[in-house]
């Protein structure tokens, strides 16, 4: 199986830092998927301001006595929780990222019938919008309303084009 996100409205290049930090703000800011336990193994970063992104991770879907169990390279797993870190950083002038925050997308708030699709059909779409409501790059725990998952047939998506990027 794979997980297609697809992320609209980035929040821009530039983004207040918290009041009690070194710096004012962020700048060249930039969001990629974190792989799990590296938190510096970053996929296709994206740039802030771009139009959109979108990044397809390989996963293995296992039928489980409590479901579907989702596990794979980009998937976090802590106390049974299973998630996709997207990780917010800045990049600066030798393409170095550092992160600042991260948003998490809960796959256990995923609908047990759109799972089990998912992993019946080959594909499994989050499509989310990546700017918060004060403007500034989504973070913490995404879950509908703000991020809706989609089974859809991988044929169709092996057709739309590259495994990662935006």
């Amino acid at each position: 199986m794979r997980i297609r996100i697809d992320a609209i409205d980035l929040p821009g290049l530039t983004c207040p830092a918290p009041a009690d930090g070194n710096v004012s703000a962020y700048g060249n800011i930039h969001v990629a998927v974190q792989r799990r336990d590296r938190p510096a193994e970053l996929l296709d970063p994206q740039p802030g301001d771009a139009k959109s992104a979108t990044w397809t991770l390989e996963c293995t879907a296992i039928a489980s006595p409590t479901g579907t169990d989702v596990k794979g390279p980009y998937v976090q797993d802590r106390l049974g929780r299973r998630f996709i870190y997207l990780s917010w950083g800045t990049v600066d002038e030798s393409g170095v990222f550092t992160m600042f925050r991260r948003a998490k997308l809960m796959l256990d708030v995923v609908p047990a019938e759109v799972l089990a699709a998912g992993a019946r059909d080959g594909l499994l779409v989050a499509r989310l919008g990546l700017t918060d409501a004060c403007g500034n790059p989504l973070c913490a725990r995404v879950v509908p309303p703000h991020i809706t998952w989609t089974a859809e047939p991988a044929e169709r998506s092996a057709a739309a084009g590259p495994t990662s990027g935006g």
